[in-house]
């Protein structure tokens, strides 16, 4: 048994050769502890474990799970974190979004950030770790927030959480910047099988548009901002015009639109 026979079973389940490399490679780091590091010094692999890797490649074509599901976690922005069926897995789409509220935040000196529906915490983690914010998470999943906070706390970051419907328990409380990255697919839109194993709540709205939760951040936030407080978000496909008008109806200025690298537009912010 090779390791390009374990990619052979996921590109013949329809995985694109480049990902299913790349999965092979997370499974062997995790279930054989082996590295670059180890081909570089020759080190052998284990082959009752590299046995453990071809079943967990099998599961993983044969139900479609995610990978990072399977091995219980995802990478971003340099650290690992804690992933499981109660939380959104971190995409690198996220990323530039989270680099856009850091460059914001330098910029303009901001001390206080609240991150709406916060999932794993890796927003709220990579702020708190990058900038001198003090950071506020929130989600309305009990079981969310429980994987948010030891992931916080496994990278001994110190963060606030509340359970909330967006404001709904955030009381008088007023920020320097809110960031969400919140449901945006309308409901009933066909999705691939592995985003069904990801939580409904944080996918899906409830109208054909999918920015239900964008307007309802803009509207309310308002009294949760500072003077010139910034709301950050990750875009949808096709939905930056709709939310710029959010924006504008609701009397905020100096918005942004920037595209990820696949020229999409992906993240909006605008200062009231």
């Amino acid at each position: 048994m090779s390791i390009a026979e374990i990619v052979q079973i996921l590109t013949k389940s329809g995985i694109e050769q480049n990902e299913a490399v790349k999965e092979v490679k997370m499974l062997i780091e995790h279930y054989c502890n082996y590295t670059a590091k180890d081909i570089i010094m020759g080190r052998p692999l284990d082959y009752e474990k590299l046995k453990t890797v071809k079943q967990k490649a099998e599961y993983r074509a044969r139900t479609k799970q995610p990978i990072q599901y399977i091995i219980g976690k995802a990478y971003f922005m340099g650290n690992f974190y804690i992933v499981n069926p109660d939380v959104l897995i971190p995409r690198d789409e996220t990323e530039i979004v989270v680099r856009h509220a850091i460059d914001i935040i330098d910029k303009n000196g901001l001390k206080t950030v609240l991150d709406i529906g916060t999932g794993t915490g890796c927003i709220a983690c990579s702020i708190s770790e990058n900038t001198k914010c003090t950071v506020t998470a929130s989600d309305i999943s009990a079981k969310a927030l429980a994987t948010a906070k030891t992931n916080a706390k496994n990278l001994h970051q110190n963060i606030k959480f509340i359970e909330s419907d967006l404001f709904d328990n955030i009381s008088d409380e007023k920020f320097d910047l809110i960031i969400s990255n919140p449901p945006y697919i309308p409901q009933g839109t066909n999705v691939q099988k592995e985003v069904e194993f990801e939580p409904k709540t944080a996918l899906f709205t409830s109208e054909e548009t999918g920015t239900e939760y964008y307007k309802k951040i803009i509207t309310d936030g308002k009294k949760h901002l500072t003077e010139g407080g910034h709301i950050v978000f990750e875009l949808g496909i096709n939905q930056s015009e709709t939310v710029k008008g959010y924006f504008e109806q609701n009397g905020y200025k100096d918005i942004t639109i920037q595209k990820d690298l696949a020229g999409i537009d992906r993240v909006i912010s605008a200062k009231i």
